[in-house]
C-alpha cells in the first residue's frame, strides 16, 4: 500500500515536471505600467497575473479582460516614450504639448470649431510710417498665411484700419531690429505648424508677386531656404546673385560680381536677409545660429548653406517672382550722424557684429573639427 502511494507521488512529480518544462520560461510581459507609488514603476499587478493567465489560457483571443496574453516564444518589449522637454518631467507624457502657433483663436465656444491654424507665415518688421507698403504686401498673401507684425516704433492699435491687421500677431518693442525679434519670439517649436516662413523687411515692392505661385515653384524645386529676385530697375541691389533674371524660373548662382569662388557664398547658394523664405526644417537651424546678442545678424546671410543637406541645389533665388528693394538700409536717425543711435552709429555696429560673428563660427569649426579628430577616450582621466 504504501508503494502503491509512493509511485503515484513520483509519478504526480513527473507529470508536473514535463508539464512545466513544456513553457517558456519568460511567461511575464515587461510592460503595464500599474505603478504602485512610483510612477516610473512597470512591475505591477498584471505582470502577476499574466504568469497565470498565460499558460492556462488555452484559447486564440490575444487579450482577456483588455489586457494582453503571452503567447509561447512571445514577449513584450517596454514602449519607449519620447523624451520629455527640459521642465515637464513631472508631467504624464500624454499632457505635454511641445509645439505652438501664431494663431489667433476666440475666447468663446468649443475649441474643437475654432479655425485651424494656417499653412504658411508671413512676420514683418514695421514703422507705422510704411503702413501702405506694408499694406500691400499683406494683400499679396492668401488666407493661407498666418501674420505677425513687429513693431518697432510702438504703434500697434492704429494698424486696425485694416481689417486683416485684426487677425494678425503684434509684437511691440521699440528700436529694435528684426532679427532680434525673430530671436525671441520665433522658436521652431511656435512656428512649427508653418510649413514656409517668410522673414521680410517692410520695404518691398510686391507689385509683381504672388505669395501661392511662389510657394509652387520653391515646392517643385526643393528650396529649403530662397528669396524672390530683385528687380533692380525698381530698387536698389546688394548682391549680384540676387538680381532677377529673365530667362530662368530659379537660379542658384552667378558668375558675375567679385567671388572667392563659384561654388562660395555669394556666388552661390546664397539669399540676403532683406526678404528670406525658410521650410520650418531650415528655420529651425537658422533660428539657432542667430547670436541672441548680434542683433543685426550680419552674415548669417553668409551661413544659410550649413542649413540645408545641399547648399547648391537647395538655396536659390526665384526669378519668376519678383519684388523691388525700395530703399535699402533704414535703421537709425539719419538726419545727424554724431547724435547716439544714428544710421551712421548703427552701421557701425552692425559691421562690428558681423567680424564678431565670424569670429565665433570659426572658433566653432574649429572646436568641432579637433572634437571630430581626436581619438576615442582623448582626455579621459586616466
Amino acid at each position: 500500500m504504501k508503494l502503491n502511494q509512493i509511485l503515484v507521488v513520483l509519478s504526480a512529480a513527473a507529470l508536473g515536471f514535463f508539464v512545466g518544462v513544456s513553457f517558456p520560461a519568460q511567461l511575464a510581459p515587461k510592460v503595464f505600467p500599474w505603478s504602485f507609488g512610483d510612477a516610473n514603476s512597470t512591475l505591477g499587478g498584471s505582470d502577476v497575473l499574466l504568469r497565470f493567465w498565460a499558460p492556462l489560457g488555452n484559447c486564440n483571443s490575444s487579450t482577456v479582460e483588455g489586457a494582453p496574453i503571452l503567447k509561447p516564444n512571445v514577449t513584450l518589449e517596454k514602449t519607449v516614450e519620447p523624451a520629455k522637454p527640459k521642465g515637464a518631467q513631472r508631467l504624464p507624457p500624454k499632457i505635454v504639448v511641445r509645439e505652438s502657433d501664431l494663431h489667433l483663436r476666440r475666447l468663446w465656444g468649443n475649441p474643437r470649431g475654432d479655425t485651424a491654424p494656417r499653412k504658411y507665415l508671413l512676420v514683418l518688421t514695421v514703422g507705422y510710417n510704411e503702413k501702405d507698403n506694408v499694406n500691400a504686401t499683406v494683400h499679396k498673401f492668401s488666407d493661407n498665411f498666418d501674420v505677425m507684425l513687429f513693431h518697432y516704433d510702438g504703434h500697434t492699435t492704429e494698424w486696425d484700419e485694416f481689417e486683416w491687421s485684426k487677425r494678425a500677431v503684434h509684437v511691440s518693442a521699440r528700436k529694435q531690429a528684426k532679427w532680434w525679434y525673430a530671436k525671441r519670439f520665433m522658436h521652431p517649436s511656435i512656428v512649427a505648424p508653418y510649413e514656409y516662413i517668410f522673414l521680410w523687411d517692410q520695404d518691398l515692392g510686391v507689385e509683381t508677386f504672388d505669395a501661392e505661385e511662389y510657394i509652387k515653384i520653391v515646392k517643385k524645386h526643393g528650396l529649403g531656404i530662397s528669396q524672390p529676385g530683385m528687380d533692380i530697375t525698381r530698387g536698389v541691389k546688394t548682391y549680384d546673385i540676387n538680381v532677377r533674371r529673365n530667362d530662368t524660373e530659379i537660379h542658384t548662382s552667378t558668375s558675375v560680381g567679385k567671388c572667392n569662388g563659384v561654388h562660395d557664398p555669394p556666388c552661390s547658394a546664397f539669399v540676403e536677409v532683406m526678404a528670406p523664405v525658410f521650410t520650418r526644417e531650415a528655420w529651425t537651424c537658422v533660428w539657432h545660429m542667430i547670436q541672441n546678442d548680434l542683433v543685426h545678424a550680419w552674415g548669417i546671410d553668409w551661413n544659410f548653406w550649413r542649413c540645408v543637406d545641399e547648399p547648391q541645389k537647395q538655396i536659390g533665388v526665384v526669378d519668376a517672382q519678383y519684388l523691388a528693394h525700395h530703399v535699402g538700409f533704414t535703421l537709425g536717425d539719419d538726419v545727424n550722424a554724431t547724435i547716439e543711435g544714428s544710421r551712421r552709429q548703427v552701421r557701425l555696429r552692425a559691421s562690428a557684429e558681423f567680424g564678431i560673428f565670424k569670429g565665433r563660427l570659426h572658433n566653432a569649426d574649429k572646436a568641432q573639427a579637433a572634437a571630430l579628430l581626436a581619438p576615442p577616450n582623448a582626455g579621459a582621466g586616466s
